[in-house]
């Protein structure tokens, strides 16, 4: 019998007589590695460290910092906590419990109605099956016997994801103690490992995420290998509870979201201030590199979105409307429309690259359960632009939208990092076009000197793709930025232009967007900045506040004048003390109060107080002018 030869992630073999587990390996290699991975990964997939490997594989052991190693640990989490829920309220049937970025959760259908309270018991529960150092047991069963032990248990739901599987796939459980879950895994192979972890909150959620099917009840947690981990994330909850941007939204009159329009978000004129200036910024720099703006009409045809693919494949997400008895759509995304701009006219190679932008606006059928303020929404802005040009231009195209899109970031202070995703198992287009995009990309990145994260096969079906993922101030990432090639719409669209041999070709295309949704990105600045927002980007840069009313003259005097050089500023004149007027603009966190009084009067002069940094003493006006108008240009 031939061995089996285990290849690890340097290169080196391992080779055994039998079967062999990842577990075992990692004992091979030290006691110290095998005490701290979680999972590993056998040619790619994510399985457990019992998970037998039977022929010759390459493996990679995973802790908990690694992809897939958190996943692991999460999903086990999940598991622990749908038994203590068990053995607290025993009738409770069980949906799904899947590991989630940063935590985990499980569905639960119960007549009991969860309350914070539970929350306490149940956690209390789970550490006691922490405790017990139960084994997760793996089984297989065949689909009948499946069935008839779930329907035994009382498990409908269970039921009915069984007999959605397709017919050739394992049917998988796990037992823990007296614990059993229907589950593909992977998991630990205990349960003693899970022993800092928190149940974070509750909530309604579909089954399966159908408004039609029945509400069960989510219960949201997360957990880490270590206990100090645990308390630095539920600070950072604690500190995006404090930023959330439907709180300062609404502190802040920037939005609301009303009862007569649920996911259509309404600026109030501060926010609508705000959002202009985001786009007035991006406008400016679109202008720089030479890209002209269009807007494309916001219902659509039904033969355009055939064409595009989205009447077939996107149609539950789109809104529909019927015009003369024809079917039109409100357009999901811009691009099908800036193809019919570029279609408009004949065009020569010596046209391109031709770099076209939209602020278009978008509207998508998403879910009540999923609506959530500026972040997810049914109605949002894209800054959408499409890079039409020719083959050997794609790698100095790429390099300029790379370079635009950091502009951007780096202006909000935001640090991020870079995924080059590239074909998917399902694709269209030929291995040429994939093999010379991709290497476009590579050396674009490469020779911009940036360091990215390969994410093999996970691009786009019509081309690879770049994503961008910013941190914000607390930590978290979000994915907004994206630069994609795309060789399937030009032949869709049947897109053309004119070579230098006189011949018809297919143009390629680069979608890119920097902000993404523009209302979710101002949802992100929100509590990035936790809503003091730099002087260049705040609604309101300065509030006048005078002492009393005798000096409202010249307050209006002041305000004119900044109004005049362009500034944004509100005046405060009502007859209030002026303490309560600073304590008032301090929490709207106005960059600059300006506080007028009788000496400011007589020395023709305004006291400034800065929302950083406190009072900074008397300047004339044209000093204060010189300050911030430098510090706006500057985009401090």
């Amino acid at each position: 019998m031939s061995k089996i030869k285990i290849t690890l992630p340097d290169n080196s073999i391992k080779e055994y007589e039998e079967v062999v587990t990842p577990l075992q390996v990692a004992k091979d290699i030290s006691e110290g590695l095998a005490r701290v991975i979680v999972g590993a990964k056998v040619n790619g997939e994510l399985v457990g460290l019992m998970e037998e490997i039977k022929e010759d594989s390459e493996l990679t052991l995973l802790k908990f910092d690694d992809k897939g190693g958190d996943e692991v640990f999460r999903h086990t989490s999940a598991h622990i906590l749908a038994n203590a829920v068990k053995r607290l309220f025993p009738n409770t049937k069980l949906a799904i419990g899947p590991a989630i970025d940063n935590g985990f959760y499980y569905d639960f259908d119960t007549d009991h109605r969860f309350t914070p309270e539970d929350l306490e018991k149940i956690e209390k529960e789970m550490k006691k099956i922490v405790k017990e150092d139960l084994e997760m047991e793996k089984f297989v069963l065949p689909r009948e016997e499946a069935i008839k032990y779930l329907q035994e248990q009382g498990e409908d739901y269970k039921v009915e994801l069984v007999e959605d599987l397709p017919e050739d796939e394992e049917i998988s459980f796990y037992k823990q103690g007296d614990f059993v879950d229907l589950c593909r895994g992977p998991h630990l192979p205990s349960t003693k490992k899970v022993k800092a972890f928190k149940l974070l909150s509750i909530a309604g959620a579909y089954w399966r995420g159908d408004e039609s099917r029945k509400m069960l009840q989510r219960i949201y947690g997360t957990s880490f290998e270590k206990k100090k981990d645990l308390n630095q994330y539920i600070e950072r909850l604690e500190e995006a509870k404090k930023r959330d941007h439907r709180k300062l939204g609404k502190e802040l009159s920037l939005f609301t979201i009303m009862e007569e329009g649920p996911g259509f978000p309404f600026f109030l004129p501060k926010g609508t201030v705000l959002k202009n200036t985001l786009l007035d910024f991006w406008r400016n720099l679109h202008r720089e590199e030479e890209y002209v703006e269009v807007e494309t009409p916001i219902i659509l045809s039904r033969k355009l979105w055939e064409t595009s693919g989205h009447w077939n494949h996107y149609r539950e997400n789109m809104y529909a409307v019927k015009i003369d008895e024809e079917d039109f759509a409100i357009k999901p995304m811009n691009c099908p429309g800036g193809f019919l701009v570029y279609k408009n006219d004949m065009h020569s190679y010596r046209d391109l690259p031709m770099r076209v932008a939209e602020v278009g606006k978008v509207h998508r059928h998403e879910l009540s359960g999923a609506l959530h303020g500026l972040m997810r929404v049914r109605a949002f802005t894209q800054d959408d632009a499409h890079i039409f040009m020719l083959p050997e231009q794609i790698k100095d195209e790429i390099k300029g939208v790379v370079r635009k899109i950091d502009k951007i970031y780096t202006t909000f202070g935001f640090k991020y990092n870079i995924e080059l995703s590239t074909r998917p198992e399902k694709s269209m287009g030929s291995e040429e076009d994939w093999n010379m995009a991709e290497i476009a990309l590579r050396e674009a990145l490469e020779e911009l000197e940036v360091k990215y994260i390969l994410n093999e096969g996970d691009g786009a079906f019509y081309g690879p793709k770049i994503d961008f993922h910013l941190e914000d101030a607390i930590g978290r990432t979000w994915q907004c930025g994206t630069i994609q090639l795309d060789f399937q719409m030009p032949q869709r669209f049947e897109l053309t232009y004119i070579g230098d041999d006189g011949e018809k070709h297919r143009p390629i295309i680069i979608h890119t967007a920097a902000l993404g949704s523009i209302e979710r990105f101002l949802g992100i600045l929100i509590e990035h900045y936790a809503g003091k927002f730099p002087t260049w980007l705040s609604p309101v840069q300065a509030i006048i506040l005078p002492i009393s009313d005798k000096f409202n003259e010249y307050a209006q005097k002041i305000k004119a004048e900044l109004v005049s050089k362009g500034f944004k500023v509100e005046l405060d004149d009502r007859s209030e003390k002026v303490g309560y007027k600073i304590r008032e603009a301090q929490l709207q966190k106005i960059p600059y109060m300006l506080i007028v009084g009788e000496k400011e009067v007589e020395e023709n002069t305004i006291s400034v107080r800065s929302r950083d940094e406190g009072d900074t003493g008397a300047v004339n006006l044209e000093e204060f002018i010189e300050k911030v108008t430098k510090e706006i240009q500057q985009k401090k």
